[in-house]
């Protein structure tokens, strides 16, 4: 058995068994984010929630996939068929392949390769194509118009959320994850992580990533009052599960980057205990909790808010602190803190 893993076939057949055990583990935690946040939303207003289909209503998840599996695809008659099919297929599948490079635990990830920041990055930035091929080849004003803002939206916030990550960069030396991780392995547990030294932008991460997932209050793009759902108002069915499906894997996929950057993935938040994926999943649970709440409570802004705070805000603030990091990682401010080549790179 074991030369049989050593040749081609064997090789490929292992990758394949990791590339369905984190498939597997995605789509699985997929309908208990969507349970989860429809609970959470529900105990906010005082009301139940789902909670007919399985035990608690675990299983309605479930129910609703299925029900969207074999409804009927409707297609609008004036739109572009093929582009109308491949786009919530784009924004599914680009949500997926990100995960590629997401460590869970120490060596537990598809490809460790040293530049996985900007895999991450290149991935993100071609999910907006899905959006826009949505809502353009609806054929109809809304869509396009959900599009047209989920692109401005999308960009403005990316471009603050890579100055941020920057930050990260320049103080471990390296765009692995696993590396970023090992530098936050201080020995002080809870307090040696990122979260401290790069404290103002935990908060700036965390609301660009409301933005770039379009979650509320940033939801402008599938704003029902305006714009009737947005890009994805013509969509039924399958089509319009593979657009939801991307949209939460998206977000889960940001509450791990913020395990990963600030919180030390699969660290131990107390020393002397043992680190391990559980940890890092927990965490991005905790995150995803955070998500859930403040959709839950907060009002939505109007778009020209929304812009004003990407482009006047976050993007003048996080570039001047990338300055500040580079001055204190070079000159060895505040106890060598920002500067963990030597653990991280």
């Amino acid at each position: 058995m074991a030369d049989f893993f050593s040749t081609p076939i064997g090789t490929f057949v292992i990758i394949l068994a990791q590339c369905l055990a984190v498939l597997g583990f995605v789509m699985i935690s997929l309908l208990f984010l969507v349970y989860g946040d429809r609970k959470i939303w529900a105990a906010v207003q005082m009301r139940r929630g789902p909670n007919v289909v399985g035990t608690f209503g675990i299983l309605q998840s479930v129910a609703d996939a299925l029900k969207y599996v074999v409804k009927e695809v409707v297609i609008p008659a004036g739109s572009d068929k093929a582009v109308f099919i491949l786009a919530p297929m784009i924004s599914f599948v680009m949500s997926m392949i990100a995960w590629a490079v997401i460590p869970f635990s120490d060596g537990w990830v598809l490809s460790d390769i040293n530049v996985a920041i900007l895999y991450v990055f290149a991935i993100s930035s071609l999910e907006v194509y899905g959006v826009i091929m949505g809502g353009w080849a609806s054929n109809s004003k809304y869509p396009f118009l959900g599009s047209l803002r989920s692109a401005a939206q999308m960009i403005s916030y990316e471009v603050s959320i890579g100055l941020i990550i920057i930050g990260v960069i320049i103080s471990t030396g390296s765009m692995n994850f696993g590396h970023i991780v090992e530098a936050q392995d201080t020995g002080w547990g809870f307090f040696g992580w990122y979260w401290l030294p790069h404290f103002p932008m935990v908060f700036l991460f965390f609301i660009s990533a409301l933005a770039e997932t379009n979650r509320p209050p940033f939801d402008l793009p599938e704003a029902e009052s305006e714009l009737v759902a947005g890009y994805q108002v013509e969509y039924s069915a399958t089509p319009f599960l593979l657009f939801m499906a991307g949209e939460y894997i998206a977000i889960f996929l940001m509450c791990a980057l913020t395990s990963l950057l600030f919180f030390g993935g699969w660290l131990s938040p107390i020393p002397g205990l043992p680190d391990g994926a559980l940890w890092m999943v927990g965490k991005m649970a905790f995150f995803f909790f955070i998500f859930a709440m403040v959709k839950a409570i907060t009002p939505r802004y109007r778009y020209d808010q929304l812009m004003r705070l990407g482009w006047k805000v976050f993007l003048p603030f996080s570039l001047v602190w990338v300055v500040f990091v580079s001055f204190a990682a070079k000159f060895g401010w505040f106890w060598g803190i920002f500067a963990r080549w030597t653990t991280g790179g």
